[in-house]
């Protein structure tokens, strides 16, 4: 556990290096569509919305009923859970002060770069923190200490999240102005996907055929992201 605390500490610490980087250097001709000096409420509706949401998802990912059962109490959390989560409470708020526009796009390089370092902490914490892989034959499987090679699923969405803030940075470099609009909502597109594929080996109980829970926080995600840009590209047509 303290290698993880120490990963999530160093996620944080690159997470906020690389929101300052982007925004200084990416960002700055960009206008921003919100003052958030001018809405401090704006932070308090996505941590409390990515707070209920890790906790929440990641719990009943534990199997609650059956902990209950046998006298247990565990919480979980989850970045699925606190992606959707601030994603909830955001909106929200942007409702109840009447923003349309996306508000997202500074918070794109931090929730990658601190994804692709947290699950490293994720990948060393083992068994206990319960986000490896089923068993494979694979040479790259990694035996997390009970003698079975399990694919080592941290990595792949470590690698995947580097590979989109790399493009991510590369298309805000080019100007794109795909990415400048809706970079955050491709964020969510890309992070959803990715992690949708992943779900599929990894031993979580399933709710819906081979599908668990985190397959249907993706598809919400998923069809969210595609319904706001396609929102905002018809506001612009």
């Amino acid at each position: 556990m303290l290698v993880h605390t120490l990963f999530d500490l160093i996620a944080w610490i690159s997470a906020a290096a690389f929101g300052w980087w982007v925004r200084r250097h990416y960002l700055r001709e960009i206008p921003s569509p919100i003052n958030y000096s001018e809405h401090p409420t704006y932070f308090t509706a996505l941590g409390l919305g990515a707070l209920l949401g890790a906790v929440i998802l990641g719990s009943l990912n534990l199997g609650p009923f059956e902990l209950a059962s046998a006298g247990q109490i565990r919480l979980g959390h989850s970045s699925a859970g606190a992606i959707a989560g601030g994603i909830v409470g955001v909106e929200f708020y942007k409702k109840c002060k009447g923003i349309r526009a996306s508000t997202g796009l500074v918070f794109v390089a931090p929730l990658a770069s601190g994804i692709a370092v947290g699950r490293w902490g994720c990948f060393f914490a083992g068994l206990d923190d319960f986000t490896y892989g089923t068993e494979t034959v694979l040479p790259w499987g990694w035996d997390f200490g009970n003698g079975v090679n399990r694919h080592p699923v941290q990595l792949y969405e470590s690698f995947a999240m580097l590979i989109f803030l790399v493009m991510f940075i590369q298309r805000l470099g080019y100007k794109s102005s795909l990415f400048c609009r809706h970079g955050f909502y491709l964020f969510i597109v890309f992070y959803s996907i990715q992690r949708f594929l992943w779900e599929f080996i990894k031993p979580y109980q399933t709710l819906m055929g081979r599908l668990n829970i985190f397959h249907l926080v993706c598809v919400a995600l998923l069809t969210y992201a595609l319904f706001m840009i396609k929102v905002s590209e018809k506001s612009h047509a």
